[in-house]
């Protein structure tokens, strides 16, 4: 499993609205800017996130993105889900219970069940306000 630039620039992109929510609106531009992302990149971040209810917009002037919900209520789960799909460490657990016409015989079928269970819980207890507290705004981090 990799998680692609869209996932991660997803993860960012939220961590800033987050992190400069003033009660308002806040402008693509602005979150490109502090976040060294393209507009056009992050423009479809948005539809995507948008799209999953995950954003609130207004257009105009005064428009912009803001969080639907509080940061404590998304997961880094949802968030990947949303613009990866899913997580699964091989292809295999993708059709599960029937994996693959070997799923009988499989000697590592079990682990990776096992590893894609420690990844859930992982990413499905991180939460938006975690990774916003835990990050320092200055840093320059560039994944």
């Amino acid at each position: 499993m990799k998680i692609s630039t869209k996932g991660r620039y997803a993860l960012r992109m939220m961590i800033d609205l987050a992190r400069n929510d003033q009660g308002g609106y806040i402008a693509l531009r602005d979150v490109s800017g502090r976040e060294e992302i393209s507009p056009k990149y992050l423009e479809q971040i948005v539809t995507t996130l948008s799209r999953a209810g995950f954003l609130k917009s207004v257009r105009g002037a005064q428009g912009g993105y803001r969080l639907a919900r509080e940061p404590k209520d998304y997961t880094v789960g949802e968030i990947l889900r949303a613009t990866e799909g899913n997580l699964f460490p091989v292809s295999c657990l993708e059709n599960e219970p029937a994996g693959c016409d070997r799923v009988e015989q499989c000697a590592t079928f079990s682990f990776w069940v096992g590893l894609q269970e420690v990844i859930d819980d992982y990413v499905d207890h991180v939460t938006l306000a975690d990774l916003a507290a835990r990050s320092d705004p200055s840093a320059s981090c560039n994944p």
